[in-house]
């Protein structure tokens, strides 16, 4: 099978805050549009808490795999997983079938929350995070990125525009 990179997509605050009563503590369009343009086509993971936060459920252009303990959970319009495990075994095989010809394309994106985040940042190869120019309260945490294990790829500053609260710099990591 072919190799299938995992990638976790988060946007955190100076003060790591990813979340604020179970939505972002901010809005800006220019990172959104970027959000888009990195997971489009590709299959992304979440956790409940993530999915009942979109605005717009599912995302159109990618499979949504939602996790979630509670058995009963529905994810309309998604597919609703038991386990990480799972979640991880469907995404890899939408990947490789429906992903780029070239296997250095092939990508899983978590896009969240904290819970998820913590347990998948050890298996990640990837990071896209958007570090958001501000420092702001908040209830969720992503963890800190260690220097010892991810390097910085590539750097694109997305200015504060019109709609956005905030200016912000988007960074790839790559696990060394």
């Amino acid at each position: 099978m072919a190799k299938v990179r995992l990638a976790l997509v988060v946007a955190m605050s100076e003060n790591r805050c990813i979340g604020k009563d179970g939505g972002l503590p901010w809005h800006i369009r220019s990172d959104l549009k970027r959000f888009k343009e990195i997971t489009h086509s590709k299959p992304i993971i979440m956790g409940s808490t993530t999915w009942d936060s979109l605005p717009r459920k599912p995302l159109p252009g990618r499979l949504n795999l939602v996790v979630s303990r509670d058995l009963k959970f529905e994810a309309e319009g998604g597919i609703a997983c038991g386990s990480l495990f799972e979640a991880l075994d469907i995404a890899r095989e939408h990947a490789v079938e429906d992903g780029a010809p070239a296997a250095a394309d092939l990508e899983i994106c978590c896009i969240g929350g904290a819970n998820v985040f913590g347990q998948l940042l050890p298996k990640a190869n990837r990071l896209y995070v958007t570090h958001v120019h501000a420092t702001v309260d908040g209830d969720t945490f992503f963890p800190e990125i260690d220097p010892a294990v991810w390097t910085v790829v590539s750097e694109e500053d997305l200015p504060k525009g019109e709609h956005d609260d905030y200016g912000c710099t988007l960074k790839v990591y790559d696990r060394k």
